[in-house]
């Protein structure tokens, strides 16, 4: 199943920045390897924005649901989920 997520991070401004340093470098290990397991399919940006737009191929919900609940930014997150099909008109 393709999801694409939109996750927007707001850390708060008086985070202990050894923490905040901490908690961007798990995001970005497991980040990593979701994108090396074919789960984590696109990693975009938002150009301005602390908030990325993701596309994510999984097995059903649950799974979606388990990793990103695993995020380490997770807590500080503003996440929504949109149920991807194929259209009709794609190319490819």
């Amino acid at each position: 199943m393709l999801f694409a997520v939109r996750m927007t991070v707001v850390l708060p401004p008086d985070m202990d920045p050894e923490l905040r340093t901490s908690l961007l470098a798990a995001e970005k290990e497991y980040a990593q390897k979701l994108q090396h397991s074919g789960e984590w399919l696109h990693l975009w940006r938002c150009a301005g924005q602390y908030a990325n737009l993701s596309v994510f191929e999984v097995s059903d919900n649950d799974r979606l649901n388990e990793l990103l609940w695993d995020l380490p930014l997770f807590p500080y997150m503003d996440i929504t989920v949109t149920p991807l099909a194929r259209h009709p008109s794609a190319v490819g």
